[in-house]
């Protein structure tokens, strides 16, 4: 990489059989830097994007784990398992024999829409008294989990399909939802819209935020550019990341103060916070936020410029 330090967000597709934290430590190993991050986990067994930020784009990691994400899923009717998904031990059967019609799915991810509320699975990260969900499940212990609320903006049956036949019918949706959406979950709350049990029994998350499938890089296609010298053709901006925020552009004599953390008027122009600051050149140099203490003043969040 002729030492160059490679630098922005690697849209990674995520393969099955590795954590998120197996993908960043191979990655960090392939393009030689510890300045790796990912934004946001993926169960081992699910594929699809997942950005991955490297160089000063570690920076912004934080801010791209609220992005809403869309999956296309798979739900089987009439088996439930203690994972929600199709790797945990079958601990209801009901078959369905008679099947189901795409009216009464389709009815059932209608319902589903909106503002719902989510019981997380017992095979989670969620913390319950400090300890995780997963940790609890291992030991054979079941816990009360508060419910959470989350946002489904799109649940839609990708099948032209008018009858799933039983006794275990299967049927794709496509869900695009709001950070913290359960997909293993809410393939369970449909089966319970059906009146059965049911799992998910596939899953890929087809975006995260502004990043889609078709941006994303394998493995071995990441190998290939590094080989033939065109590491930088894997990367896309840290702008793009963040092109969501309220944004300002400053002159140069701005700039020089802002990479040196100063303290600021206000900027009228922005109602959010943070907001990003660009200098001439469309580059993000800083997130800048309204002062807690001095009012009509903003404070640096993040100094993304290079020194």
């Amino acid at each position: 990489m002729a030492g160059i330090q490679p630098e922005g967000i690697l849209p990674l597709l995520k393969p099955a059989g590795m954590t998120s934290h197996d993908c960043v430590a191979k990655l960090r190993k392939m393009l030689k830097t510890k300045k790796v991050g990912h934004t946001g986990t993926l169960d081992p067994e699910v594929t699809g994007v997942l950005p991955v930020c490297v160089g000063r784009a570690t920076k912004i990691a934080q801010y791209m784990s609220d992005y809403p994400k869309s999956y296309q899923a798979e739900a089987m009717i009439g088996k439930a398992t203690t994972t929600e998904d199709a790797h945990g031990d079958v601990v209801e059967d009901q078959p369905v024999p008679e099947g189901l019609s795409a009216e009464a799915v389709k009815d059932a991810l209608v319902s589903l829409t909106g503002r719902i509320m989510q019981v997380p699975p017992m095979f989670s990260a969620v913390k319950v008294n400090g300890k995780k969900l997963y940790q609890y499940a291992r030991e054979g212990i079941e816990v009360e989990r508060p419910a959470r609320e989350t946002t489904i903006y799109e649940l839609n049956l990708l099948s032209e399909e008018t009858y799933f036949s039983g006794p275990y019918p299967v049927f794709p949706f496509f869900v695009r939802c709001s950070k913290g959406t359960y997909v293993r979950t809410l393939a369970v709350d449909i089966g319970k819209k059906l009146g059965y049990p049911a799992h998910m029994s596939h899953l890929v998350r087809t975006s995260s935020g502004p990043f889609e499938i078709g941006d994303c890089f394998t493995f071995e296609q990441i190998e290939q550019a590094i080989q033939d010298g065109n590491t930088n053709d894997l990367f896309l901006p840290i702008e793009k990341a963040i092109a969501h925020f309220d944004a300002i552009t400053c002159d140069e004599e701005m700039e020089a103060r802002i990479k040196n953390g100063a303290v600021l008027p206000m900027a009228s122009e922005v109602q959010g916070s943070p907001f990003a600051v660009y200098n001439k050149n469309g580059k993000c140099i800083a997130l800048y936020k309204q002062h807690p203490e001095k009012p009509g003043m903003m404070k640096p969040e993040k100094i993304l410029a290079v020194e």
